[in-house]
């Protein structure tokens, strides 16, 4: 450590980061060998790192270090992988100096596993694991082997471009990473060199696609492109109906805001008479479930496909996102929500750590309770072809349909309810407010006897809760019932 405050900052983020995919922490007093798998999971995966003398999340995160009684000599864990002679892994050790929770000088060790991008490590009794979150996970048979097929495609990145040098990278896209570690008294071709962006003095494609002055230039099919159609289909010839047509080409951290903010003026905004008579505005889609669906493409797409690009089309009634490439192997239409496993490690790292990415069944996970909340068909995930398509409906007549769907299973007796009855209910539903007389006579235009009948007769249906000290209460109010 370069000096005090990069130490703390520094252990801080050890001991208090959320494990995560690239993170885990465990007690020195776990055997090492016990321990090898999680090193083996990162090095499948998208490499990460293993801190050994902190406890994890159940223990508090306290540092344990290594005079615990019961831990392991530190030796032994740096001999962790001594039995992987057949397909070693691409280990180093730092020991970082800290304070125990018994107060005592100790260490923690830090194992950084680099991801094997060409081959599937197995242990020494062949069992193969993949860091999936922040969980290690055993594959099976079939995993293992469709792992196998991935991993063939993660040279992509790691390849060298023999006619780019240090003038093809953007200093301020470096200098704004460097910013969010702390690290701006590193030079460019140090941060590069830490990452594996830097090899031998030659810069990787995933160097150029992060941080290059002008990707395009070497990659035509590093490009996003937008379309909105007139209508719900796409039209040919001289029918085609392309109305606004937009193209991002920047550095990937840079597209991706463009790209977001472009496309927030091209959503619409719904205006619809609501049950009380007045307007109310409804997004057309939920921010974030378009936005990560774009970031994802952008994360986990095959650069490799030459001659096309990413595509957002939009239509009257949908927004879909073309993603060239299948979905890796691991990861099928079925189980997208759930399995995780990333084509351009390196990329997703970085974007990762610019803040955009989630963990990738995270996002997606949200993508359909976003749609959900929204009262919208779920999202549709599809490959025609060589490529992945994201589709999200924008249905408006579908989210009334929805909610109406959605208080009938909550009362049954919603559908036997007057037009006024029915409104109280839908507007308490929809707003979440409290009811009260003065609003309920706002809303219906009816006498204050007319509610006072109708909001006893909903609280006998079980409908709606009563609150108030007594019936002259001036501040009584309802609250709809939660079943």
């Amino acid at each position: 450590m370069e000096n005090k405050r990069d130490l703390i900052q520094t252990l801080s983020h050890y001991q208090f980061s959320p494990e995560s995919q690239h993170l885990d922490r465990k007690s020195a007093r776990k055997k090492p060998q016990e321990l090898l798998k999680h090193l083996i999971a990162f090095a499948n995966a998208d490499g990460g790192q293993l801190v050994i003398g902190i406890e994890d999340d159940k223990q508090d995160n306290i540092i344990t270090g290594f005079k615990d009684g019961k831990a392991y000599p530190i030796d032994d864990f740096k001999k962790i992988d001594r039995e992987m002679r057949d397909a070693p892994l691409d280990l180093s050790f730092e020991e970082i100096p800290v304070r125990n929770h018994k107060g005592e000088e100790d260490v923690i060790l830090v194992i950084s596993v680099e991801l094997s991008s060409n081959r599937v490590i197995a242990a020494p009794n062949d069992d193969v694991y993949l860091r999936q979150g922040d969980e290690t996970v055993k594959l099976s048979y079939e995993q293992r082997t469709q792992l196998s097929y991935d991993k063939g495609q993660r040279f992509f990145e790691d390849e060298v471009v023999a006619d780019a040098t240090l003038e093809d990278i953007d200093n301020e896209l470096v200098q704004d990473f460097k910013n969010r570690f702390d690290i701006s008294d590193r030079s460019t071709e140090e941060v590069l060199k830490a990452r594996r962006f830097l090899v031998n003095g030659k810069l990787t494609k995933a160097a150029i696609l992060l941080f290059g002055k002008y990707p395009s230039a070497f990659f035509p099919q590093a490009r996003v492109r937008f379309q909105r159609f007139d209508g719900t289909d796409m039209g040919t010839g001289s029918s085609f109906n392309v109305i606004k047509e937009v193209t991002f080409d920047d550095a990937l951290p840079s597209l991706i805001i463009k790209a977001r903010d472009f496309i927030r003026t091209q959503l619409r905004e719904f205006q619809y008479l609501d049950d009380n008579g007045q307007f109310q505005i409804l997004p057309e889609y939920p921010e974030f479930a378009w936005f990560e669906g774009v970031v994802n493409a952008v994360t986990h797409r095959d650069y490799s496909v030459y001659g096309d690009h990413i595509r957002v089309l939009m239509f009257d009634d949908r927004l879909e996102i073309h993603s060239p490439g299948k979905l890796p192997n691991i990861v099928t239409v079925d189980n997208i929500k759930h399995e995780r496993f990333s084509r351009n490690p390196r990329i997703a790292r970085t974007l990762t750590e610019f803040g955009w990415v989630r963990e990738m069944n995270e996002g997606v996970k949200r993508i359909y309770s976003e749609m959900e909340s929204a009262f919208l068909h779920e999202p549709k995930y599809y490959e025609p072809g060589n490529k992945v398509v994201l589709m999200l409906e924008n249905n408006i007549v579908s989210r009334h349909l929805r909610t109406r769907d959605s208080l009938e299973k909550q009362f049954t007796d919603f559908g036997d309810l007057n037009a006024d009855e029915q409104l109280l209910i839908h507007y308490m539903y929809n707003s979440g407010e409290k009811m009260t007389t003065a609003k309920a006579i706002e809303l219906t235009g009816r006498s204050r006897k007319f509610i006072v009948k109708t909001m006893k007769k909903l609280q006998e249906l079980g409908m709606v809760d009563w609150y108030g000290a007594n019936k002259n209460d001036r501040n009584q109010y309802y609250t709809l019932t939660k079943n």
